[in-house]
């Protein structure tokens, strides 16, 4: 499975929110009728970034989003599983992800978080692989003015789903 590089880089305002959007070209994004929110990750040592708020938080606005887009939120064995991350401190964590012919072998992928990255995966749970991914970034330096941003940020992440065809 094929997994597209940056497809769009989306910056306004003065800070300069930047959304990412990376998806599997392969997939037929229409089949996707509901989704699960399977959890996230805060990976944020300051405690307005780091609570169980902030999940809720972030969890609320997915589920308000793909409803939006026309998505059903289920609670058990959705067409899409949904994992978050929210980034702390610069650094790089590796995911490895089925990949290859009837997923034999793997695809590492590094994935940057700094205080301000929202990453949104999509996965299509009969393949266990990735299909979409949106990263949002804000570039603030005050965890409290991120916070103050995340709606936004899962709004202009999830406004980039389902992607475009080529």
């Amino acid at each position: 499975m094929k997994l597209a590089g940056l497809l769009l880089i989306l910056a306004t305002g003065a800070f300069a929110q930047k959304i990412e959007v990376e998806f599997d070209q392969s997939v037929d994004f229409s089949k996707f009728k509901t989704f699960t929110i399977r959890g996230g990750r805060l990976n944020s040592k300051n405690p307005s970034l780091n609570s169980e708020l902030v999940k809720k938080r972030i969890e609320a606005d997915i589920q308000k989003y793909l409803t939006a887009k026309g998505l059903t939120p289920v609670e058990e064995a959705g067409d899409l599983n949904v994992r978050y991350s929210l980034g702390a401190a610069r650094k790089n964590e590796i995911e490895t992800y089925p990949a290859g012919w009837r997923g034999w072998g793997t695809r590492v992928v590094r994935v940057p978080y700094t205080e301000g990255t929202l990453v949104l995966d999509l996965r299509d749970p009969s393949t266990k692989s990735l299909v979409w991914r949106g990263i949002a970034r804000e570039e603030k330096s005050d965890a409290s003015k991120v916070e103050g941003k995340l709606d936004d940020m899962v709004k202009k992440a999830i406004d980039k789903y389902p992607p475009k065809p080529k």
